[in-house]
């Protein structure tokens, strides 16, 4: 191999192992520091719901459904404002919301 084919293999090789790591999913670690926000997923944004029709991701046929969740930094949940269809704000809720 000539010294050009050589820097190319090396590039090749540390851009495989970068897209490697970028395509590595989160760690248990990662997950600790998230929270299940109910109310806020947009229609089919949904992490998952804890009733109901849309209890697998993705599943949400509309927005800021009551009992679907999506997972957010903790502590972020309670501060996260919506407007729903009908003008209202609403927060987040750590717990389904009700009514």
């Amino acid at each position: 191999m000539n010294s050009h084919s050589t820097a190319a293999c090396a590039l090749a090789a540390a851009f495989a192992a970068a897209l490697a790591v970028a395509a590595t999913p989160a760690s248990a670690d990662d997950k600790a520091d998230m929270e299940k926000c109910y109310g806020i997923s947009k229609a089919g944004a949904n992490d998952c719901a804890s009733e109901g029709s849309n209890s697998c991701a993705g599943t949400t046929k509309s927005d800021f459904h009551a009992s679907a969740w999506k997972l957010v930094k903790k502590g972020t949940c309670a501060t996260t404002e919506v407007t729903l269809p009908d003008g209202k704000k609403r927060n987040g809720s750590l717990t389904p919301v009700k009514g």
